[in-house]
């Protein structure tokens, strides 16, 4: 469904002669087709939106280095290419949403907790990884263990 979305943007794009966003498709489409061809069959929507996500934190780690340069129109290009990525990926849930399945899955793995405390980061990251950034989990976590 999200492949079929992102093949209609571009499509739509190309009509309306918005090359940026053309070209940034495209990308998107040839990460995604190359990840198809290293697994040799086709995405599920999981592995397109981890994609996704890779393109995602790719472009934020470039928005800070162009900022630290002074180079201020790459800057302006990636956070338009952000933008765009941002329409195709799941909203984030909130903070509190966010402590609420955090302290959830603790109370649920309490054994492991106990024996291993770090291991639980493991666990929260596998299960709201779709749900929220592994970056605010471990915020979460860090929280809520001291």
């Amino acid at each position: 469904m999200l492949k079929q979305q992102l093949e209609k943007d571009m499509i739509s794009a190309l009509k309306e002669k918005q090359a940026e966003k053309l070209t940034f498709i495209r990308y998107i489409l040839a990460q995604i087709k190359n990840k198809e061809i290293d697994k040799n069959s086709a995405l599920s929507e999981d592995e397109i939106i981890i994609v996704l996500k890779k393109v995602a934190k790719e472009l934020s780690e470039s928005i800070e280095a162009f900022k630290k340069g002074n180079r201020l129109d790459l800057t302006a290009q990636s956070e338009a290419q952000l933008t765009i990525i941002k329409t195709y990926l799941p909203s984030e849930i909130s903070d509190e949403e966010l402590k609420i399945e955090v302290e959830k899955i603790v109370a649920n793995n309490q054994e492991l907790y106990k024996q291993k405390p770090k291991a639980i980061i493991g666990v929260c990251i596998k299960e709201l990884k779709n749900k929220a950034d592994p970056t605010r989990i471990m915020k979460m976590l860090n929280i809520l263990i001291s």
